[in-house]
């Protein structure tokens, strides 16, 4: 690889690190935002949050790196031809399609950083937070009730406490618990701990009493207690074992060949061929997105000739390609057609980019366009620059 190929594939890939990281760190700061119940409703810590929502970063990487190529590729080539290096170049002797080497050099780059996420570290990223969630939850005593709030943990189950004390004990537990739509049961109690053991886990109350007020009895039961077992068990998964992991939680190569008897898998069938055929095509996305941009901007052209249309329709062509490629990746969990059309419609753009570029052709508007604009143009121009009439 020679100098001219290291300097462009060094601009490129600096160029793509930059807008990578900036539209991710936008996308996530919105998506995390989102979590932000994590630390007031469950008591969580500011490295937990953080360590939580920065898994889904993978993910959210997946999608922009094709269209953080393409931005770099078009602002390498922007680069080069404000400072006419790319008329040097030609006039050296350096055909488009030479030209388009160094930035295919780059696109394989990307692309094979595009597949690792794709068959390992997006899914994986999204098995911890799921892993991460279940840890969270198995305790929910002691990470979700906080002193002095009432803590819903499920439509009809409310319980407060009023402190937390030394080892573990919870001084002043309230529980409202209106479940059964045949009774209502609220207890007060002085202190409780938590109890695990082989049968469950449960909040022993101490020193308090339970009203149970039943719909067909117009008085309520009142009873007095010295020690009463509340079992917590339902929201209780202690140790996380048995996660069921869904299609995106899925590795590459467990959808490639997923197990017969996976319930999920029976049930979603079209789903799981959906998914693996988007991540198969996640790598193809850079190649079409930089042989794209290269067809409309890579031709030499003078200082004079303007640029504005081809960045605009190269921005509408990837953009098209991109929203086709959701649509598709949507269709395909009913058509297997769908999936067919989208290689398609990537090898085309790919081919027909690649013949442009080899052609040497220069993409530019009709002169009956370009009349048109700048008649439009002068003409506002001239409103403008009109003086005003008292």
């Amino acid at each position: 690889m020679g100098s001219i190929d290291k300097y462009i594939v060094r601009t490129t890939l600096a160029s793509f690190a930059v807008v990578l990281i900036s539209l991710t760190g936008v996308i996530w700061i919105t998506q995390a935002l989102r979590g932000i119940d994590l630390m007031t409703s469950q008591g969580q810590t500011i490295m937990t949050f953080l360590g939580i929502t920065s898994l889904v970063i993978p993910a959210l990487v997946l999608i922009i790196a094709p269209i953080a190529l393409m931005i770099a590729v078009s602002h390498t080539l922007n680069k080069l031809a404000t400072d006419s290096e790319i008329i040097v170049m030609n006039a050296a002797g350096l055909s488009p399609i030479r030209l388009f080497r160094p930035f295919l050099i780059a696109t394989a780059i990307v692309a094979l950083l595009v597949a690792f996420i794709a068959a390992y570290l997006a899914p994986d990223g999204m098995r911890r937070i799921k892993q991460w969630d279940a840890e969270i939850t198995a305790d929910v005593l002691a990470n979700i009730l906080q002193p002095g709030r009432f803590s819903q943990l499920e439509q009809n189950l409310t319980i407060r406490i009023r402190e937390r004390l030394p080892g573990g004990v919870l001084a002043g537990v309230f529980v409202d618990d209106r479940r059964d739509p045949k009774e209502r049961i609220s207890i007060m109690a002085e202190r409780g701990t938590v109890l695990k053991n082989e049968r469950g886990s449960f909040l022993v109350l101490q020193n308090g009493h339970l009203e149970r007020f039943e719909t067909d009895k117009r008085d309520p039961v009142l009873v007095s207690f010295e020690r009463y077992a509340f079992d917590m068990s339902k929201f209780s998964n202690r140790g996380g074992g048995d996660i069921n992991y869904g299609i995106r939680e899925r590795y590459l190569w467990e959808l490639i060949s997923p197990d017969p008897n996976d319930p999920i898998y029976k049930q979603l069938p079209g789903q799981f061929f959906a998914d693996l055929h988007d991540r198969l095509m996640s790598p193809i996305y850079p190649f079409a997105f930089a042989a794209l941009t290269f067809a409309f901007l890579g031709t030499p052209r003078t200082t004079r000739q303007s640029r504005n249309f081809s960045i605009t329709v190269s921005i509408l062509g990837v953009f098209g390609i991109r929203m086709i490629g959701f649509a598709c990746s949507v269709m395909a969990v009913k058509s297997p057609v769908a999936a067919l059309f989208q290689y398609l419609m990537l090898v085309a753009a790919i081919a027909g980019s690649v013949w442009v570029i080899l052609r040497g052709i220069v993409i530019e508007p009709p002169a009956a366009v370009m009349e048109a604009i700048n008649r439009s143009n002068a003409r506002l121009l001239r409103l403008i620059g009109r003086p005003v009439t008292p």
